[in-house]
């Protein structure tokens, strides 16, 4: 297993990167993810948007959102969610998130 080190205290990850405990989330470890699993050196208001709305959506239905329902809630246009997680909204964004891995994400 990988693991994340957060002040300290080693997180474990699945081999794809995601929480393997998607209960010990919180937002210095959403930037640690950021850094270190998805290269990316800080977090904007944006990206915060949507990492709330699939954490909040996440913890209410206990499945990721569907990506349209990010975009219109959010309302950024697909092409900038893409462009906040270059790794795509399913793996990058719900990983920041700290959401289990979603069904059907390669």
């Amino acid at each position: 297993m990988a693991m994340i080190n957060l002040d300290g205290r080693q997180v474990e990850l699945n081999p794809e990167g995601f929480l393997v405990d998607p209960g010990v989330w919180n937002d210095d470890l959403a930037l640690a993810l950021a850094r270190q699993e998805e290269g990316l050196p800080a977090l904007d208001e944006q990206h915060w948007a949507v990492i709330r709305f699939i954490r909040q959506y996440y913890l209410e239905n206990q499945a990721a959102p569907m990506v349209r329902l990010i975009c219109k809630t959010t309302g950024l246009p697909l092409k900038r969610i893409y462009e906040l997680f270059p790794s795509g909204p399913a793996k990058g964004a719900c990983k920041l998130a700290g959401l289990p891995k979603p069904d059907g994400c390669v």
